[in-house]
């Protein structure tokens, strides 16, 4: 009797289980086995899935923004809420994700020094992981300014403030480690309340 595979379930699993590798042993030191290994596959069998441990780290990326993205759309369509309060809530969802995904952030800090090594526009590759988010909270501002919740300000000029205040704790998260961004929250709340009409 042929057994059949979920190709997408078990790729999902094998994202998922890698990132944990990566996260406990960090980018360099995990390879390709120790991944077939933790995913209890073959080589071969995990050659059917991706071809390198770099693609496999990119789409664990993928997947950790794609679930964050539909985390946010979420918010976005709650229909009574003040855009003011949507963009603190979407603010909050991404620095919850970020505190328990702290640890990755150090080996995505470590993975992009690499890639810089290797002459990569490490900017570009992460604005392209994060326009899509950015998008979300310009469709949050331009909505909130038509509704006359938001002030009437350039709305880049707002992403561009928001956007710096994500990397922020990020920063602190992957670089200074720091285990929580509470601070940043009030800063946050602070900051998104300028813009109430």
């Amino acid at each position: 009797m042929a057994i059949v595979v979920e190709h997408e379930k078990r790729k999902k699993e094998i994202l998922e289980k890698s990132l944990e590798l990566f996260i406990a042993e960090g980018y360099e030191d995990v390879t390709y086995q120790k991944i077939a290994d933790r995913c209890g596959i073959t080589r071969t069998t995990l050659y059917i899935y991706f071809k390198n441990k770099r693609e496999i780290f990119s789409f664990s990326i993928k997947q950790l923004t794609g679930d964050l993205e539909n985390q946010l759309l979420e918010i976005i369509k709650k229909p009574d809420l003040h855009s003011i309060d949507c963009l603190k809530e979407i603010f909050f969802r991404i620095f919850d994700v970020a505190e328990q995904n702290s640890k990755f952030f150090k080996v995505l800090h470590m993975y992009l020094i690499q890639l810089e090594k290797g002459g990569v526009d490490i900017n570009e590759r992460i604005r392209k992981r994060v326009i899509r988010i950015i998008h979300l909270m310009s469709t949050i501002i331009i909505r909130g300014q038509k509704k006359g919740e938001i002030r009437n300000v350039p709305v880049k000029d707002m992403n561009d403030l928001f956007y710096t205040l994500i990397e922020s704790g990020i920063f602190r998260l992957g670089i200074l480690n720091q285990t929580n961004l509470e601070q940043m929250r009030s800063i946050v709340n602070f900051t998104v309340e300028q813009f109430r009409a």
